[in-house]
């Protein structure tokens, strides 16, 4: 059994035989991690958090090449623990400098490699806002890094948190997965979710309402969505999905499983959903910021953020 799957059944196992809850967070589209490290010329990258006047980017590869010319990038907890932030830093081979990471729900951001990331914070000459570079162990922050980058192309990937997802649920069936949205506003992790299981399952994920900002073909200003649509937006390819007479279809147990991709912002066809499919075929995936959520006490729930289970 893989051991990070045998480490979360471990830890979960205090949970009501009656309600699942199982930890899951943002992820990266694995066509955006680099391949190689960049040069680095900059100690720290100008981007702070929270601080709008540090927002510089427009486009996308300007943001990341930000990342990628630093050795260290500012990161902490704001809404929520978990961040998209995060994992554009990895990706961009580049190590995030995590405040008060040490605080963090230990359920909460488990494939994250909190304590690789506590190492490069603390080697020798190290210290935000500047390296001082005749103490700094260079060798040893380009080894840790290395191990980072091989770790969020391991574990930290859209396609890796579905495949995480579907071992959970010890799901081997061959039939079509209805993910279901019905605010189709921007979220990251119903978005991260979707894309890994489009990228493991293809056109057997249905995706109702369909999120059309996610496809290549997309023809929207995606600089008008959350973050600027970095990072998540025009990565599916447009395969047709029959899309039609879903009601019908849930009648006729046509699905797999049913997905709630963002359960707090709509339960589309709910009632029917419950009243045709067992729970343990129903699936909820929480991205909300730390809150109390109130749907803990569902068979299946995927939870982003473990202080809301206080």
């Amino acid at each position: 059994m893989h051991y990070l799957l045998a480490l979360l059944i471990i830890c979960f196992s205090y949970i009501s035989i009656n309600a699942k809850v199982f930890p899951i967070q943002f992820s990266i589209p694995e066509v955006k991690i680099v391949n190689s490290i960049p040069e680095k010329d900059r100690d720290f990258a100008s981007l702070i958090p929270g601080n709008t006047s540090t927002y510089i980017y427009q486009e996308e590869a300007d943001y990341y090449q930000g990342y990628q010319r630093s050795y260290f990038a500012l990161t902490w907890k704001k809404g929520g623990w978990d961040c998209m932030r995060h994992y554009e830093i990895l990706a961009n081979g580049c190590i995030p400098y995590f405040i008060d990471l040490d605080k963090c729900n230990p359920n909460t951001m488990v494939y994250l490699p909190k304590q690789l990331i506590w190492e490069a914070m603390h080697l020798p000459g190290v210290s935000y806002p500047n390296i001082d570079h005749t103490k700094f162990d260079k060798a040893k922050y380009y080894e840790i890094l290395n191990k980072l980058i091989a770790h969020t192309r391991a574990y930290l990937t859209t396609r890796n948190m579905a495949q995480y997802m579907m071992s959970v649920l010890d799901y081997r069936g061959s039939g079509k997965i209805l993910y279901l949205s019905k605010d189709v506003s921007p979220d990251y992790l119903r978005e991260c979710v979707l894309i890994g299981l489009k990228d493991l399952f293809g056109s057997r994920i249905v995706d109702f309402p369909k999120i059309d900002f996610l496809y290549n073909n997309y023809e929207g200003d995606i600089k008008l969505l959350y973050g600027k649509g970095f990072s998540y937006t025009k990565i599916l390819d447009d395969v047709w999905v029959d899309r039609s007479i879903i009601e019908e279809r849930i009648k006729n147990k046509e699905f797999d499983l049913i997905v709630y991709g963002s359960v707090h912002r709509g339960l589309l066809y709910h009632d029917l959903v419950c009243q045709t499919y067992p729970p343990h075929k129903i699936i909820y995936v929480c991205g909300e910021d730390a809150h109390h959520c109130p749907f803990t006490c569902v068979e299946n729930l995927f939870l982003r953020e473990f202080d809301a289970l206080k």
